[in-house]
């Protein structure tokens, strides 16, 4: 992954500790997992909202993430 991939990336997954349920979000079928776009990657994720933690499971090309 390039470096400015990555900081984009990483800079996504910070915003999810304030905005968990962002706009564009997506909740994966059959999954208690959401998943958020950043370019050609998505972050896959899920939600503890008891104990208001965000859990980044995978973090992958668009075409390879959900294998």
């Amino acid at each position: 992954m390039p470096r400015k991939d990555r900081q984009r990336v990483v800079g996504r997954i910070a915003r999810l500790s304030d905005a968990p349920r962002p706009p564009g979000h997506e909740k994966l079928s059959g999954q208690e997992r959401y998943r958020v776009r950043q370019g050609n990657f998505r972050i896959v994720y899920e939600i503890e909202d008891r104990i208001l933690t965000v859990l980044v499971v995978k973090v992958g090309d668009r075409k390879d993430v959900y294998r």
